[in-house]
């Protein structure tokens, strides 16, 4: 299999929206809160929750920086819960994810990858592969809300070769 090379879009709502939701501010509602001192922007995701389970918020530290052109050999995906990543220092990051091809392998032909502004999250729905953490600067901090509960809840997908992110 030839190697495949994607190329990095800038994250938005409607080029993400197959895959999950972006957290953030741009292009969503609000309301004042706290006698008109708050926006709030409310409900910008739901988590998803299968199973005995609940929701839980973690912190990620990522110690090691990614640099472009980037070379990835796998995706993951987890079935039973979605899982949003929000960055804690403004930093921005990748985001890599591709549709299904059947119930057990994501599509390596259509992987998307999308660089953040470093004022978004993402949201990436039950069942969405994805890579792991990409930063382009480290130590840098997330909070994670994710499914915390009994049973597997983390499927790998290794390709048959190796995909290429670039500028």
């Amino acid at each position: 299999m030839s190697k495949t090379a994607i190329k990095i879009q800038p994250l938005t709502n409607e080029n993400f929206a197959a895959f999950g939701e972006v957290i953030g501010c741009t292009g969503h509602d609000f309301f004042h809160i706290n006698e008109a001192h708050t926006e709030r922007y409310h409900c910008l995701v739901e988590t998803e929750i299968k199973g005995e389970a609940k929701a839980g918020i973690s912190i990620f530290r990522n110690i090691k920086t990614s640099t472009l052109p980037l070379t990835i050999q796998m995706l993951e995906r987890h079935p039973n819960g979605s899982q949003a990543f929000i960055p804690m220092q403004g930093q921005k990051f990748l985001v890599v994810v591709a549709p299904s091809l059947n119930a057990d392998q994501p599509d390596i032909k259509q992987i998307c990858a999308f660089i953040t502004d470093g004022s978004q999250g993402v949201n990436y729905r039950a069942g969405t592969w994805h890579h792991p953490l990409l930063t382009l600067e480290s130590p840098s901090d997330f909070a994670v809300v994710d499914r915390i509960g009994t049973g597997h809840n983390c499927d790998v997908y290794t390709f048959p070769a190796s995909v290429d992110i670039e500028i």
